[in-house]
């Protein structure tokens, strides 16, 4: 690993610090580095209104350290703003404040920067380079990009099976999942908008669908059927960046079935069969596994599109 990834994975250690408050902006984290290699300032993305990463980094930096600026390099995880939003642009900022050099994780997709911020400050005479850890930058922010990318928000199809490919025990409600993995669950629908379950799975189960097992706010529930269909552009229009579907199994056939997802996640009870009951959905070719956890015989895949 070289200082240039070192620092950006800093950056992106911070800007996760983000994940409930800075939606719907983006989670970034800043870095500055002096020339002899010494941190002299961070910060991250707080809360949506407030100062931006950048913002936040420059603030930090001791008054005895700021003629070290004009030597320094910056990390941040996201292309400076060039656009005045609530806060003014944070490329302006940057070519203010003088420093040497910037690196940036990735470009921001959002129509008001795209490149913008980088053009922006390689006109001052900064030495801007681009790309470093490009892929986990993006990744970061993928809810983000997808939102503003295709007017819709990030979909996670999410659902709990027996070790033998089934949801429920015979058509009824079963408990696959253990406490510990329940609570991951309810960690994953802290971290996302918007919870959503077909008619049948509502009558037939009555989820709550709520975060009760883990700090944060629960995710805005909702319910469809076809008196009641999915309007993505209503979602969109409400600000609601991801989404996650949690059944039953004809919902998340039917999602699926239109290629409309982003991620899949399965979490398998390899302990556990049953001789009957609604087989879950059948995983698709495009479908790639791009993590996988394991938890006392409870097996969690993270899938994402080829």
């Amino acid at each position: 690993m070289n200082d240039d990834e070192k620092y950006m994975r800093r950056c992106l250690q911070l800007a996760r610090n983000g994940q409930q408050n800075a939606k719907p902006n983006p989670m970034v984290g800043a870095v500055i580095v002096s020339a002899e290699g010494r941190i002299i300032g961070e910060g991250y993305h707080v809360r949506c209104g407030e100062g931006h990463a950048e913002v936040n980094a420059f603030a930090s930096v001791r008054t005895e350290d700021e003629p070290l600026l004009k030597d320094a390099t910056m990390y941040v995880s996201l292309e400076p703003c060039s656009h005045f939003g609530k806060t003014p642009p944070c490329a302006d900022l940057i070519i203010k404040k003088g420093v040497r050099r910037v690196v940036v994780g990735c470009i921001d997709e959002f129509a008001e920067v795209q490149g913008r911020g980088i053009r922006k400050m390689r006109e001052a005479g900064i030495d801007v380079e681009v790309g470093v850890l490009e892929a986990e930058c993006k990744a970061l922010n993928r809810r983000f990009f997808t939102y503003h990318r295709e007017q819709r928000p990030y979909i996670i199809l999410k659902w709990a099976q027996t070790a033998n490919g089934f949801i429920d025990d015979h058509f009824q409600p079963a408990q696959i999942s253990s406490d510990f993995t329940k609570m991951l669950s309810h960690k994953l629908r802290a971290e996302e908008d918007a919870i959503l379950v077909g008619r049948v799975t509502e009558e037939r189960d009555h989820p709550q669908l709520t975060v009760r097992e883990w700090s944060g706010t629960s995710p805005k529930r909702m319910v469809i059927d076809r008196s009641h269909p999915l309007n993505l552009e209503s979602l969109h229009a409400h600000h609601i960046q991801s989404l996650i579907v949690e059944g039953g199994a004809q919902t998340l056939r039917s999602f699926l079935v239109q290629n409309l997802w982003d991620e899949i996640r399965v979490e398998t009870n390899t302990a556990m069969t049953v001789s009957g009951g609604t087989r879950a959905p059948q995983i698709p070719a495009n479908a790639v596994v791009r993590q996988t956890e394991s938890y006392d015989g409870q097996l969690i895949v993270h899938y994402q599109k080829a």
